[in-house]
């Protein structure tokens, strides 16, 4: 299953839903459960649909698999408007699509791939092999397909990078490895631009990064479920203005996500709507093949079985 956080204007305002992918329609989850539970007849069906399957994408995580449960029985059948006239589904043209998680509880990214720790370092740490590593996200910065990347103005080579994520979907503390999976309600598209010399003026001291990544964060366009999905077999690739920069495959990470999961829920807790990013993959970003990005550019990361992420970079004086 796809899911997606969608916006559009109602006579009450702009408002945002979560909505799910079916048979090329994007369908409103609460409203389509909403409608299964009148039909199926619940004297309250809206006040319950709230509850079991809210339109708040962190809401529906912490709802558990009895959300998934009612939606995969509301999706059976369904018309176009419910019973008090909502529109239940929507041609994709006619909402814009936000970040399946606009905004994450947190943000850990790894950097799990070996090529590209080898490509950007001179020397692999001993302790990246023993260890996963990673730097926490700025949750107030994250961006969802079609929107503007700001250039910041404090950098001279802003770059992306071509990255798959685990979108956690229930709560957990010391969790097993053998169960880590389990926790992973599905996966999304990552990139994480970066303002490469700032991240290295701030690296080089010890700590970081900080204001070379905190700017935008861009996922999307939909979280796929682990069930329909396999992340390491799908292949990705990063095209600017149509011309293809990098491609490749996360199969290679030294830590996989599972274990990611089992150490970072190590002595902490683990929510829903928490990120795990896997890093880059080999080659997957300027700084190993020595381009930039411009004013101007559209960068698109393509992930085999989840979709495209589009984003246009712009620089205002």
């Amino acid at each position: 299953m796809k899911f997606y956080t969608f916006e559009l204007q109602t006579p009450l305002g702009i408002t945002r839903r979560v909505g799910v992918e079916d048979k090329g329609k994007l369908v409103d989850v609460n409203f389509v459960v909403a409608y299964y539970l009148y039909r199926e007849g619940f004297s309250n069906p809206y006040e319950i649909a709230n509850s079991i399957a809210p339109p708040d994408m962190i809401s529906f995580l912490q709802a558990g698999e009895k959300a998934i449960e009612f939606l995969k029985r509301a999706i059976i059948d369904y018309p176009e408007k419910g019973e008090r006239g909502e529109r239940i589904s929507y041609n994709f043209y006619e909402v814009k699509l936000l970040s399946p998680i606009p905004r994450p509880w947190r943000i850990h990214d790894f950097m799990a791939i070996e090529e590209h720790v080898k490509n950007v370092m001179k020397r692999i740490p001993e302790e990246w092999y023993n260890i996963p590593v990673a730097y926490k996200g700025n949750p107030d910065a994250v961006i969802g397909p079609d929107d503007e990347v700001i250039w910041p103005r404090y950098t001279e080579k802003l770059d992306y990078e071509l990255e798959l994520c685990a979108i956690i979907g229930k709560k957990g503390r010391n969790v097993e490895l053998k169960r880590a999976e389990e926790y992973i309600f599905g996966y999304s598209i990552f990139n994480d631009f970066s303002a490469r010399d700032i991240q290295m003026r701030e690296m080089s001291v010890g700590l970081g990064p900080f204001k070379g990544k905190d700017f935008a964060t861009a996922i999307g366009p939909c979280i796929v479920t682990r069930d329909s999905f396999n992340p390491y077999n799908a292949k990705m690739i990063a095209r600017v203005n149509g011309e293809v920069w990098s491609e490749g495959y996360i199969r290679e990470m030294k830590f996989d996500f599972p274990y990611l999961v089992h150490y970072l829920s190590l002595e902490e807790d683990i929510f829903p709507g928490d990120v795990i990013g896997s890093g880059t993959v080999g080659k997957g970003c300027g700084l190993e093949i020595n381009k930039w990005l411009k004013p101007g550019d559209i960068v698109e990361l393509e992930v085999e079985g989840i979709g495209v992420l589009r984003n246009k970079v712009v620089r205002y004086k």
